[in-house]
């Protein structure tokens, strides 16, 4: 056994425990608290086996779910960046990468390669399995968004076009997933207020 290597894998587990106080702007069903980076990972790896089918491609299911749970592992040290934070979006890249350096050079150097190039493949979205991902992390808050009555979108007074604009790619993972979104989880939602209608609903994606 080689002890070094254990020692440093041992040490990336307990670091990643901080994810778990990572929090986010989505509200879990119930509106009784935000979900945090860790619940959020899990919630879409567990989405990614059921709703695998509904990919436009055909995707390799563990690497998807790899690059959920470990994508969002650098906002340990960069934070979390609201969908609709357009301040914040202009530093996130620069926060992300160093706190990628950061993180991964923790693990033994093939582990922590392999995992900096599945989170590099998430951002790039260049790949059938980083196409359906997106489509997850655009789906997930979406549908807990729509599960609180809008209460996300509401209490920040969210225009169409800014989720529109932040579900620009959604389709290329699934259309399936992103035709559902909008007629189950926007329309209503539009129809009811809680969402700004500042443009139509069916303006992309068609």
């Amino acid at each position: 056994m080689d002890e070094k290597r254990l020692e440093q894998q041992i040490a990336f587990c307990r670091e990643i425990d901080k994810e778990k106080f990572i929090g986010r702007q989505t509200w879990l069903t119930g509106a009784t608290r935000k979900e945090n980076d860790a619940e959020h990972a899990w919630h879409m790896a567990v989405m990614t086996v059921l709703l695998s089918e509904y990919a436009n491609e055909e995707i390799d299911v563990l690497r998807t779910m790899t690059m959920l749970l470990i994508h969002d592992l650098v906002e340990i040290y960069a934070g979390d960046t609201y969908a609709y934070d357009e301040e914040g979006k202009k530093t996130q890249k620069r926060r992300e990468l160093a706190a990628a350096d950061r993180l991964f050079q923790m693990l033994p150097e093939d582990q922590g390669k392999k995992f900096r190039e599945i989170w590099e493949e998430f951002e790039a979205e260049n790949t059938p399995e980083s196409r359906f991902a997106r489509t997850m992390d655009n789906l997930q808050p979406m549908m807990l968004n729509a599960a609180t009555d809008g209460k996300s979108w509401t209490d920040r007074g969210i225009r169409l076009s800014q989720i529109l604009g932040r579900n620009k790619n959604t389709a290329k993972g699934s259309e399936v997933l992103w035709e559902y979104a909008k007629e189950n989880f926007l329309q209503p939602n539009l129809e009811k207020g809680r969402i700004v209608e500042d443009v139509p609903l069916n303006e992309q994606n068609k």
